[in-house]
């Protein structure tokens, strides 16, 4: 028998997701991720495979269904500017979607969010319960502290009423993200007292973790960083995980001459 199976479904309101379900009698946790600003390309359908095989039930919704250009949106052409209250709104979908499968244990629902998205897994964690917040190179930049039509509410504000572990994976060459950003977000973890793991991997541009786009990917980083979420996943969703006791754990690595103005897009 294959190891996982994976359809096409939609949540309620319509949103479309990609499912994959690891081959197992006994209740999984379960992840819903989120994808970069590209929308739902292969590229997420696969991570999300990974998860599955991993032992993960995962739901990858397309949170960019609306866009009117999706083939142009796949290729990085246009954007899409989602709100926090959408994003909110569609992951309160998937997670009860998750939530509705006998193949999933609802108390262990995790959420990822990757670059534009990494904002949402907070953003949702400070309204509704989830067992751990995923960040990859997200909410961290000097825009995702601002309020505006998009962004309501101050990130600082909600991340104090998350109650998950949260896991935040940086890299020291993002052109987008610098190491003040991270140690920014990590101070504001702190500051509202949170129990977190960041790790800033040393030589990782933006977007490291997509190995379909060869300028940017790194084998090496993306291998360790996919481990260590496993790892932090494993830790946080053990029956014995205490959520009383706080866990506040900063691993940078980066150089001495170290300077932001020189990190570039990679494409």
């Amino acid at each position: 028998m294959p190891d996982i199976a994976t359809k096409t479904i939609r949540c309620s309101g319509e949103l479309p997701a990609f499912l994959a379900l690891p081959n197992t009698q006994k209740k999984s946790p379960a992840i819903v991720l989120m994808h970069e600003r590209y929308g739902l390309v292969q590229h997420t359908r696969d991570l999300a495979q990974r998860f599955a095989h991993d032992g993960f039930v995962c739901i990858a919704p397309d949170f960019f269904y609306k866009h009117p250009d999706q083939e142009a949106l796949h290729r990085g052409a246009v954007g899409y500017d989602m709100t926090d209250p959408e994003a909110v709104l569609n992951l309160k979908a998937a997670v009860s979607e998750l939530a509705r499968l006998p193949q999933v244990d609802s108390d262990k629902i995790a959420v990822m969010g990757v670059c534009q998205t990494g904002r949402h897994p907070l953003v949702l964690a400070a309204e509704h319960p989830i067992a751990a917040a995923l960040v990859w190179y997200g909410a961290a930049s000097k825009r995702e502290w601002e309020t505006n039509q998009r962004y309501p509410r101050p990130l600082d504000e909600m991340i104090a009423g998350v109650d998950c572990p949260v896991l935040g994976i940086f890299g020291e060459a993002d052109h987008v993200i610098s190491l003040d950003d991270v140690r920014h977000l990590r101070d504001c973890l702190d500051r509202h007292d949170k129990s977190y793991r960041i790790k800033v991997y040393a030589g990782a541009p933006h977007g490291w973790l997509n190995d379909t786009m060869p300028g940017r990917y790194r084998r090496a980083q993306a291998e360790a960083a996919w481990a260590l979420q496993l790892a932090f996943l494993n830790e946080v969703l053990a029956p014995d995980y205490d959520r009383s006791r706080r866990v506040q754990i900063y691993e940078c690595e980066y150089a001495a001459d170290y300077d932001f103005a020189k990190n570039v897009r990679m494409e």
